[in-house]
């Protein structure tokens, strides 16, 4: 788990909360652990 927010953080958008929605918020995270899984178990 630790691991996975590690990398999940070294986007920028999520470590600095860009985003005011919580709803865009989200979705980023959502997309950003999409691409960790591809790039890690594929």
């Amino acid at each position: 788990i630790e691991n996975f927010f590690g990398r999940i953080k070294k986007y920028r958008r999520i470590s600095t909360r860009y985003e005011k929605l919580a709803a865009t918020f989200l979705a980023f995270v959502q997309f950003a652990a999409a691409l960790d899984w591809l790039t890690h178990r594929v």
